[in-house]
C-alpha cells in the first residue's frame, strides 16, 4: 500500500493483494470528493504478491505518472485515467532462469532516477531510471544497474534512503543478521553498522524520519518493540517504544513533524508516539486505535498528513489524525 504525493493526485492510493500463489492483483483507489468514498479507478494483473509498492515520489508532478512494485522482479508501471501498463521490467540476473525475490525497495525523493531494491540474495541494487521529464511526448521508461553489493551476510528484508548529506547517496539497509548498516553511494567500499540486535533476530523493516534524517526506526522479527536509533550514537537506541501486546508489522514516521511516529501490528492497534522528550523513557503513545484485525500495513500520507491509511485482512481503511 501506497499514497501518491503528486499535488494533483493526492487522495490516490495503490494496494496490492497476497495471495500465496501466481496470480496477484494491484488496485488503485483514490477518492471521489462527491461522495466523500474512496473507490476503484484501476485493478491489473501482478504476478506473485508485490512486497512493496510506491508511488514515484514526484512533488511537482513534472515526471510521468510511475508506479513500481517488487516482487520477483522490479517492475515499473505507467499509469493514466484509463489504463496502466508494465514500462519496464527490471533484472539484473539476466544468466540464470533462477531470481533471487525482491523483499524491498525505496525510491528517491531527491533524485527520482535513482531506485534502490533489497534481496534475499544478501544483496542491495541501485538502479538508475531514464524516466525522462515530461515535455509534450511520452518516452518509453527504462533502467540500468547503477551498482549492486553485497550488504548483509544473509538474507536484507528492507532498504531505505537517507535525506540526510544531500538526500541522494545515504541508504540504510536490514537483514536477517540483524543488523542495521549504513551506506553511501560514494564510498561503498565500506559501510557503518548503526545497530544489531543484541540476540542477532531478523530486522524486517526500516524506515527513516522525514524531518530529522538522524532518526530511523525499526523493529525486530515477532517482536512487540519498535526501536528508536540515532545515527551520532550507533549501536544504542534512544528510545524503545513497547505497548504492542502482539507482534509490529508496520511503521511511519509523520510527514511533517520529526517527533512523531505511528507504528501498527498484530494486536490490531495502531500508535501514535510523541517521541520528543528521548532519551527520557516514553511510556505510553498519545493517540490509539483499534482495528476489527490484525494491521499488517501503516502508510501516513505526505499531502494530507492528517490522514493515515491501514491495512487488515482485506479492508483498508483511512484514519483521520
Amino acid at each position: 500500500m501506497n499514497w501518491s504525493i503528486r499535488p494533483d493526485k493526492r487522495f490516490r492510493l495503490a494496494l496490492g493483494s497476497f495471495v500465496e500463489e501466481y496470480n496477484n492483483k494491484v488496485q488503485i483507489v483514490s477518492l471521489d470528493e462527491e461522495t466523500s468514498e474512496f473507490i476503484p479507478r484501476s485493478i491489473f494483473e501482478h504476478p506473485y504478491p508485490t512486497t512493496k509498492l510506491m508511488w514515484i515520489p514526484d512533488t511537482k508532478g513534472v515526471f510521468p505518472d510511475l508506479l513500481a512494485t517488487s516482487g520477483d522482479y522490479l517492475r515499473v508501471w505507467r499509469t493514466s485515467d484509463n489504463e496502466t501498463r508494465l514500462e519496464c521490467l527490471l533484472n539484473n540476473n539476466k544468466n540464470s532462469d533462477f531470481c533471487a525475490p525482491l523483499t524491498s525497495f525505496d525510491w528517491n525523493e531527491v533524485d527520482p532516477n535513482l531506485i534502490g531494491t533489497s534481496s534475499i540474495d544478501t544483496t542491495c541494487t541501485i538502479w538508475g531510471l531514464e524516466t525522462g521529464q515530461v515535455i509534450g511526448r511520452v518516452n518509453p521508461v527504462s533502467g540500468h544497474v547503477r551498482t549492486q553489493l553485497i550488504a548483509h551476510d544473509k538474507e536484507v528484508y528492507d532498504i531505505a534512503f537517507s535525506r540526510g548529506g544531500g538526500g541522494r547517496d545515504m541508504f540504510a539497509s536490514v537483514g536477517a543478521d540483524g543488523s542495521v548498516r549504513m551506506f553511501d553511494l560514494r564510498h561503498l567500499e565500506h559501510s557503518t553498522i548503526i545497530y544489531e540486535d543484541p540476540a542477532h533476530h531478523s530486522l524486517l523493516r526500516l524506515a527513516w524520519n522525514k524531518q530529522d534524517p538522524n532518526y530511523l526506526a525499526t523493529f525486530a522479527i515477532d517482536s512487540m518493540e519498535v526501536i528508536i536509533l540515532d545515527v551520532r550514537i550507533p549501536c544504542t537506541p534512544v528510545a524503545r517504544l513497547n505497548n504492542h501486546r502482539s507482534c509490529v508489522n508496520g511503521i511511519a514516521w509523520a510527514p511533517h513533524s520529526a517527533c512523531h511516529i505511528c507504528t501498527a501490528g498484530d494486536d490490531r492497534q495502531a500508535l501514535i508516539w510523541d517521541i520528543q522528550q528521548m532519551p527520557r523513557q516514553i511510556e505510553d503513545p498519545i493517540l490509539a486505535y483499534s482495528a476489527e484485525g490484525e494491521i499488517n500495513q501503516v502508510q501516513w500520507s505526505s499531502t494530507q498528513p492528517d490522514w493515515i491509511a491501514i491495512c487488515f485482512n482485506n479492508n483498508l481503511e483511512i484514519l483521520r489524525v
